[in-house]
């Protein structure tokens, strides 16, 4: 018998599919996050937005802005502002790399996805990305479309 791992897969709280398509994903990075309960709490709902957040650094730390957490709605008068900034949990290197790709080389740093690790902690995924151009996306929008023919063609084939 084979004492393998199983990984358990992660519960996704939040996904960035736009990203993938308005940006070219360079590098990417794992990061915590700082969460009250009540944010936490809302979730695990799944029921939160990611679309238009981004990170930048602030005084030697990295922060999420524009994550949208909706309150969570059994918690009354202690619940959470939806958008404020969250501070991320990272090395000082990864920082210092952050923040030299977003001064130097004109990058964006985005949030891919929010999901529970294994241990139930809260993680963002960050990556570097580049913003693509108009035309960029009209060839990766064809390409999907042709390799979907592709697939459709050779189904009926055989």
């Amino acid at each position: 018998m084979s004492s393998k791992k199983t990984e358990a897969p992660r519960k996704i709280a939040a996904d960035n599919r736009r990203a993938r398509f308005d940006f070219e994903i360079g590098e990417t990075f794992e990061a915590g996050v700082m969460l009250t309960g009540t944010e936490v709490k809302s979730l695990r709902t799944g029921k939160a937005t990611i679309g238009e957040s981004y990170a930048a650094q602030k005084a030697g730390e990295m922060w999420l802005y524009n994550a949208y957490i909706p309150e969570y709605l059994e918690a009354n008068r202690f619940n959470h502002e939806t958008r404020r900034p969250r501070k991320l949990l990272l090395h000082k290197r990864q920082i210092a790399k952050l923040g030299h790709a977003v001064e130097r080389e004109g990058m964006t740093v985005v949030a891919l996805k929010i999901y529970f690790n294994d241990q139930g902690r809260a993680k963002v995924e960050l990556a570097l990305a580049k913003g693509k151009k108009a035309h960029d996306k009209r060839e990766a929008s064809k390409e999907r479309d042709w390799a979907r023919d592709k697939a459709r063609l050779m189904r009926d084939r055989g």
